[in-house]
């Protein structure tokens, strides 16, 4: 129990500036409470004293705002910064050394009594406000972006964001041992696809000026007959563009 503690305390100063001491930790942050409520319900839970599994993760809710389900399976070094509206249900299960923001949720998708809720691997990080819904794995190293909505399954070392979540970076190399907290610094696929779009207008608006500048010919002006149908062949090449 001694060993658990270490772990989660060493969890918070590896991944939180603004930790100062250990008296901190212990009286000032609600993710370190969340889970001494959790380890207890989880112990009473698995020796199936449910109903007081439930209670004590409903005292360690209204305590610290954040919702875990005794049945979940949490590994070591788990970290939720905040904490407040963060929701882990009965059958979601946490790898080593994941970190999770205020607001996420891992949720479930369906009724039936089975695995419904969302496996994440080892140093996975979710940025707050994020939902991940559905019985699949979220790979190791793999991040999801604030305000995520992931209803798939996410290969290893991969980047998630948008709603519904859209994979930007597959398969790249974790290249330090530390958790990478640069959850803000996440490509963005919406932006990008609104600079192509700003692009290919600029690139109409100059095709639009070099045919104006060549129907009104090399001295500026045009006959009578071309003046007429310089409109409709400008309608027709800018519905053609």
């Amino acid at each position: 129990m001694l060993e658990t503690l270490r772990e989660d305390i060493k969890a918070v100063f590896d991944r939180d500036p603004a930790v100062r001491s250990v008296a901190e930790v212990i009286f000032c942050y609600p993710g370190f409470h969340a889970m001494l409520f959790y380890r207890v319900a989880h112990s009473l839970w698995q020796r199936k004293f449910y109903f007081l599994g439930r209670f004590v993760s409903h005292l360690g809710r209204f305590f610290t705002g954040i919702e875990i389900h005794p049945g979940a399976r949490i590994g070591k070094g788990f970290f939720i910064d905040h904490g407040m509206g963060v929701v882990i249900g009965e059958t979601a299960e946490i790898g080593e050394n994941c970190t999770l923001y205020h607001g996420v949720t891992l949720g479930g998708t369906s009724w039936a009594k089975e695995k419904r809720h969302p496996t994440l691997g080892n140093n996975v990080i979710i940025g707050s406000g994020a939902k991940v819904l559905g019985p699949f794995t979220v790979g190791e190293n793999s991040k999801i972006g604030s305000n995520s909505v992931v209803v798939k399954e996410v290969p290893p070392n991969s980047t998630v964001v948008g709603v519904p979540g859209r994979m930007v970076i597959s398969g790249g190399q974790k290249v330090e041992d530390r958790v990478d907290l640069e959850h803000d610094k996440l490509p963005d696929p919406e932006a990008k696809a609104i600079a192509c779009l700003f692009d290919q207008v600029r690139a109409l608006e100059r095709k639009v000026k070099e045919l104006t500048a060549r129907l009104e010919g090399p001295d500026g002006g045009s006959s009578e007959a071309e003046k007429t149908e310089q409109p409709q062949v400008l309608e027709e090449t800018k519905a053609a563009g």
